[in-house]
């Protein structure tokens, strides 16, 4: 069973109680792999749709639609859409996006740093539960 609430720490290293619902909605999109891809895509600065799917590779046209709207939705990114022919739309980082990027970079540098050994302990346990 979730708890309704979570003991969590500040910013500022204040003891708070939050809502774990409200923290689980945030974490699910921050969380989630095409989230995370595109976070650090766009920290170089905006990209172009067709642009952001080529360099993700092995993404949907529509997951990358839904991914982009939803961070789009939670504040992350912009959408900047040009009157051109074709039409063009960027998509870029907004401030709150770009306050994520340390985070995420934080996450990737633990997980490169770790894969080997949590390659080895899947291996470990895949043997004992055959």
């Amino acid at each position: 069973m979730i708890p309704d609430t979570i003991d969590v720490t500040d910013a500022d290293g204040a003891h708070c109680v939050g809502s774990c619902a409200a923290v689980s909605g945030v974490l699910s999109r921050i969380g989630d792999k095409w989230s995370v891809l595109i976070v650090m895509l766009l920290a170089d600065g905006p990209k172009r749709f067709n642009q952001l799917r080529r360099m993700i590779g092995g993404i949907s046209q529509r997951m990358l639609t839904l991914t982009l709207r939803g961070l789009e939705r939670d504040g992350l990114v912009t959408r900047t859409a040009f009157p051109t022919i074709p039409p063009r739309v960027d998509y870029e980082l907004t401030p709150l996006g770009r306050s994520l990027r340390a985070p995420v970079q934080a996450l990737g540098a633990w997980a490169f740093e770790h894969q080997t050994t949590i390659a080895k302990a899947r291996e470990d346990f895949d043997a004992r539960v055959i």
